[in-house]
């Protein structure tokens, strides 16, 4: 290993698992591979998320050296706050609004067809019943109060004026409402990992049962970026705004 890129590994076993995420999207993959929460509990250090789950940091840190040495993708955190929500609207909402139907479809069908042998399906369904419900006002939540406010603020930023003061308070209020959904949805989905196996099909699991696992898995992948997004971008230039704000 280059002794420049040496450094710059051994500098990210003390920096947050959020932190090294927002920066390069390109490591989500190795955390995912790994089992390490970046979204919702990703403010501990890498030596610790690689302590608890008793991982080889060395060798993580080589998986992401290989990630952050191929070619750039889109870099969310250089994207100004408005075009980071639409992208978010456009790309993440439009998703979990188009694949909720699809796999309330399929989960009722192997709920149906395999409950009887495969009890957990009953869970899995309800579980997913719930997020569903919860994701949808949450989103609806994000659209009509805080990213009109977020825009807002970026066009007071522009035009050099001060917004009033929102009829919620603080940018704090919101934010935290959201960031306490995001937790509560990623650990709906922690419960619908382990329930599945972590979306392994059964040995007599039909077609069916593969295409619904395959796509649970995605729409976890899926809320995993969505959350990040907010989170550990949108959310801190959200914070940063309104600060600068009431100076």
């Amino acid at each position: 290993m280059d002794p420049k890129n040496l450094i710059k590994m051994e500098e990210l076993k003390s920096k947050k698992v959020s932190k090294i995420v927002a920066e390069n999207f390109k490591t989500a993959k190795v955390f995912t591979n790994y089992g390490i929460d970046f979204c919702c509990n990703g403010g501990i250090p890498l030596e610790e998320a690689c302590t608890a789950k008793s991982i080889d940091i060395n060798e993580l840190l080589s998986q992401l050296e290989v990630e952050l040495s191929s070619p750039d993708e889109v870099s969310y955190q250089t994207m100004s706050p408005s075009s980071l929500i639409d992208h978010i609207v456009t790309t993440h909402h439009k998703y979990v609004e188009t694949t909720i139907p699809v796999l309330k479809t399929y989960l009722e069908k192997l709920s149906r067809v395999h409950g009887e042998r495969h009890p957990e399906l009953y869970q899995i369904r309800e579980l997913f019943e719930q997020s569903a419900g919860d994701l949808a006002a949450h989103m609806k939540k994000e659209e009509l109060i805080l990213f009109p406010y977020i825009n807002a603020m970026e066009n007071a930023k522009e035009k050099g004026f001060t917004l009033s003061q929102p009829h919620f308070g603080h940018i704090d209020n919101p934010v935290k409402m959201m960031e306490d959904e995001h937790a509560q949805e990623g650990e709906r989905f922690r419960k619908i990992s382990e329930l599945t196996s972590n979306y392994t099909c059964p040995p007599d699991g039909c077609q069916t049962y593969r295409v619904a696992y395959s796509i649970l898995e995605e729409f976890e992948k899926d809320l995993h970026k969505h959350i990040h997004l907010e989170n550990n971008i949108l959310f801190p230039k959200a914070k940063n705004m309104y600060a600068e704000q009431k100076q």
